[in-house]
């Protein structure tokens, strides 16, 4: 029929910023999507029409676009499926300018309009568009001055030495928002110090460590490769040899505090690892990055490990060798020819 109403496709955004009060029956995004169902139902006569699927981002920042919903909010856009965007508040939206930009750009390629149901606009016109920027802008201010809000606080926290969360180093747990000793770990940390400085290599040590099945710290995490309980290698080995929390300091911002909870290790201890860390350090090794070896990232052992460039001295003589990864401290993993004359 010439005169049949033209159905306007509404699709509803809701979103909220973190998982407080989410388990409640009827929470604050239920409360959006009904403000929303009730603007479409006011506009029954234009021909506007609430479509089914939820678009629901549940405790997601505004200020990025990285957020599921917003994600198949768009794709179903590209794919023609929706007239109208309609969310309770424009801050639900975007709280970023930039990201708000670039939502008016797409909704513009595809003829969508946008409503917010307490915030009348209309994005056609110069004068709404303004009108959204200007409320971008203060909704960005706010979401800026709320993040340095933290940070000041964070920073405050840690120079009166307390726990404000992170990664807990292996001998801690966290309880009740403060480091606690873990006695069973704890003392696998003071053995890790104490082995260094009577093996006084990294080499003997990681494989000393192997022996005793000592691991990195155990943990429950959502991504497998977080979840630790393996075998120590260079890097991490040296990273937790110069940890000062574990003499009862916090850091921020590149600085070292008293902490509130209680040292593993003495701070004699400690000092004399670092010692022990900076004399094995000292002119040792070549980095990678800065070797001159033609070879360098090119040669590889008969079992897949890498050989990189090293050198040792004797009566002021320098002997260039390409020696497999594997003589760091697993030796038994090395190939039949590990170690390898530069020239």
């Amino acid at each position: 029929m010439a005169g049949e109403l033209k159905v306007i496709r509404c699709a509803i955004y809701t979103r909220k910023s973190t998982e407080h009060g989410l388990e409640q029956e009827f929470n604050s995004l239920d409360a959006q999507r009904d403000a929303c169902e009730a603007y479409i139902k006011s506009q029954a006569s234009q021909g506007w029409r609430t479509l089914p699927q939820h678009y629901d981002d549940p405790a997601y920042s505004g200020g990025n676009l990285d957020r599921p919903a917003v994600k198949r909010l768009l794709a179903d856009i590209g794919a023609g499926r929706i007239d109208v965007v309609v969310v309770y508040k424009i801050d639900r939206l975007t709280r970023s300018l930039a990201d708000f930009a670039k939502l008016v750009e797409t909704f513009d390629a595809r003829s969508i309009s946008f409503v917010a149901v307490t915030q009348q606009f209309n994005t056609t016109t110069s004068m709404g568009r303004l009108t959204l920027n200007v409320l971008l802008s203060f909704a960005q201010f706010e979401r800026e001055l709320s993040s340095e809000r933290v940070r000041d606080k964070i920073a405050a926290s840690r120079r009166k030495g307390k726990w404000t969360g992170g990664t807990v180093p292996l001998g801690y747990e966290a309880k009740d928002k403060k480091l606690v000793a873990n006695k069973p770990e704890a003392e696998i940390v003071r053995t890790i110090f104490r082995l260094y400085l009577e093996l006084k290599s990294f080499s003997r040590l990681v494989a000393e460590l192997d022996r005793r099945g000592i691991v990195t710290k155990r943990r429950n995490t959502k991504v497998a490769k977080y979840n630790g309980g393996i075998p120590f290698t260079y890097g991490p080995l040296a990273y937790f040899l110069k940890n000062r929390v574990y003499v009862g300091e916090t850091h921020h911002g590149g600085k070292w505090f008293e902490g509130e909870h209680q040292p593993i290790v003495t701070r004699q201890t400690f000092e004399k690892v670092q010692a022990l860390l900076k004399s094995n350090t000292n002119g040792r090794h070549i980095k990678y990055s800065q070797s001159r070896a033609l070879l360098q990232g090119k040669l590889y052992d008969d079992k897949g490990n890498r050989m990189g460039p090293s050198f040792s001295s004797k009566n002021g003589v320098r002997y260039r060798f390409y020696i497999s990864a594997a003589l760091r401290g697993r030796r038994e993993k090395a190939g039949s020819v590990s170690r390898i004359p530069a020239a």
